[in-house]
C-alpha cells in the first residue's frame, strides 16, 4: 500500500508556510500545499493519480475544501475548521454576520489593517506581509460570510480544535461538526498548526492510518 499524499490548505489572512511544521512533523507520506493566493501567485499542485489523498485544511481551508471540491480525497482533516461560519438558517452558536459585514466594508478602504486586525485576533503577532492581493482576500472574506457547505460534510472526517479559539469557539465546533469525531487541545487557539505543529501531524497520521486499517 502506497503511503497517503496530505494536501494541506491554509485559512484566510495566512499562507501555506502556516503548515511548515506540521508537514515536517509528518513522519509518513508526501505532502504539497495550495495557495490560495493572497500574498503570491495561486498554486493548485496536479496531484499524482493511484495515491490516497488526505486533504488538511485550516480553518477557512477547509470550508474552501468543501465549497470547491478542488479534487477527491479519501479522507478530510478540519483543523480549527468548520462548514458554515456565520450564523442563520439554523446554524447557532456561529459569527453574527453583521460582524462579517462591518469587517468587509472597513476591508475595502483598509485592507492591511482588517487583516493584521484579524491576525492578531487570531493570536498571531506577526504582520502579514506588505504585498497582499486585496482581491483575492476580499472574495476569500465574502466567501467566509456566504458559504454554507454543510451538505458536503460527507465521508470519513476529523475536526481538530482548540479549546481557547477565540475565532471558532468550542459551542460553534460543537454543533457545526455534530456526530464527527473531535480532538480537542485543551490549551489550543485558532492557530493550531503553528502553536501544536507535532500534535496536529500526530493526530493526522493517525486518521491517515486509520483509513486502511
Amino acid at each position: 500500500m502506497t503511503t497517503p499524499l496530505f494536501v494541506f490548505v491554509h485559512g484566510w489572512g495566512f499562507g501555506p508556510a502556516v503548515w511548515n511544521g506540521v508537514r515536517n512533523a509528518l513522519s509518513e507520506g508526501e505532502s504539497v500545499a495550495i495557495d490560495l493566493g493572497f500574498y503570491a501567485p495561486p498554486s493548485l499542485p496536479e496531484l499524482p493519480r493511484g495515491r490516497r489523498v488526505i486533504a488538511v485544511g485550516h480553518s477557512f481551508g477547509g470550508l474552501w475544501l468543501l465549497h470547491e471540491r478542488p479534487f477527491a480525497w479519501d479522507g478530510l482533516v478540519l483543523v480549527n475548521g468548520f462548514p458554515r461560519f456565520t450564523e442563520g438558517d439554523g446554524f447557532t452558536p456561529a459569527t453574527p454576520r453583521r460582524l462579517l459585514d462591518r469587517m468587509i466594508a472597513h476591508f475595502h478602504t483598509a485592507p492591511e489593517a482588517v487583516t493584521a486586525d484579524f491576525l492578531r485576533r487570531c493570536g498571531c503577532e506577526v504582520p502579514p506581509p506588505e504585498r497582499l492581493d486585496a482581491a483575492r482576500l476580499g472574495e476569500a472574506l465574502r466567501a467566509l460570510r456566504d458559504w454554507d457547505a454543510r451538505d458536503a460534510l460527507t465521508g470519513p472526517v476529523l475536526a481538530l480544535a482548540g479549546a481557547q479559539d477565540p475565532i471558532v469557539p468550542p459551542a460553534m465546533t460543537e454543533q457545526a461538526l455534530a456526530g464527527i469525531d473531535i480532538a480537542w487541545h485543551a490549551e489550543g487557539g485558532h492557530l493550531l498548526p503553528l502553536t501544536a505543529p507535532g500534535w496536529c501531524a500526530e493526530r493526522i497520521a493517525v486518521f491517515a492510518a486509520g483509513l486502511t486499517a
